[in-house]
């Protein structure tokens, strides 16, 4: 079965991702960004190998989001997945169901930061323009419009992802009741050894396992923002998106806990965000 990482993009998927596998190797000392493959993105071409011909078709897509699923875990082994798609359905073509999914840990970060980050991640030219791709009820990602992408050779490259707008991405997860467990990503900033654990607490249950206290401790310092900066820096990441007008790679951890819209947005930016997702924002206490 399948246990899934969700996020709407830039919230902190990658980050909780790299923990888990800290969490899970725990005997490695040697763990770089490369290992995040561990945990692949859904959906993905060679997920769907001989079950759908055009992989730039979404209407294909769609209709074998579940028989993809299906076939990844018919080995009957645990899958983690990584995914930003929305958890949406068109008729009787749902993202996912009950039958293949085991839990869900979706992570949720406040909208005003969210845009931020995404203005570096996505080269968006202003924060006006990112308030906009949030915003957008319609909004889906697509790597092969991404500069450089090669649709002849690449086999591993993530399909389209339909994300929609900030709320409504968040409000398709919350109506997941099996074996859900919310994370805020300013929680993960804030109070790391109390968030994580929660999420330690939350795989222990899905997989029937017990983690040592040590261990937990060791993936947390493992899986700090700033080490994960530091091996950027230092290696590079593949998932680091690239600035179409220099061509050089954007740093994807940039800002981490320095990253506060109180500091960089203006004021009509904040009020307009509030009206767009001020239900949401609340219950989650952003406001």
């Amino acid at each position: 079965m399948i246990i899934w990482l969700a996020s709407y993009p830039k919230s902190g998927n990658t980050w909780v991702r790299y923990f888990i596998i800290s969490l899970l190797v725990d005997n490695k000392d040697n763990m770089n960004l490369n290992h995040l493959k561990a945990i692949a993105t859904f959906p993905t071409r060679y997920q769907f190998k001989e079950l759908i011909e055009d992989p730039y078709n979404l209407e294909e897509i769609k209709k074998n989001w579940i028989a993809a699923q299906s076939k990844l875990i018919s080995d009957k082994q645990l899958r983690f997945l990584k995914t930003h798609n929305a958890l949406c359905c068109f008729g009787k073509n749902c993202f996912t169901n009950l039958e293949n999914t085991l839990g869900t840990i979706y992570i949720v970060r406040d909208p005003r930061n969210v845009i931020t980050s995404l203005k570096n991640h996505m080269s968006i030219s202003s924060y006006q323009d990112a308030l906009k791709f949030i915003s957008n009820k319609n909004m889906s990602l697509d790597s092969s419009k991404l500069k450089g992408f090669d649709r002849k050779t690449s086999d591993d490259f993530q399909l389209i992802q339909l994300i929609g707008n900030w709320k409504t991405h968040y409000l398709s997860w919350k109506k997941f009741k099996k074996n859900k467990l919310l994370v805020k990503y300013e929680n993960l900033i804030n109070n790391p050894s109390v968030e994580f654990k929660r999420i330690s607490d939350h795989l222990e249950k899905l997989l029937n396992t017990k983690f040592k206290e040590s261990q937990v401790d060791k993936a947390i310092k493992n899986s700090s923002f700033t080490r994960l900066k530091e091996m950027e820096e230092k290696y590079g990441f593949s998932e680091a998106s690239t600035n179409e007008k220099t061509g050089e790679r954007n740093k994807f951890f940039y800002l981490g806990p320095k990253n506060d819209w109180k500091n960089i947005l203006d004021k009509k930016i904040i009020d307009d965000i509030k009206k767009k997702f001020e239900p949401e924002m609340r219950e989650l206490g952003y406001l």
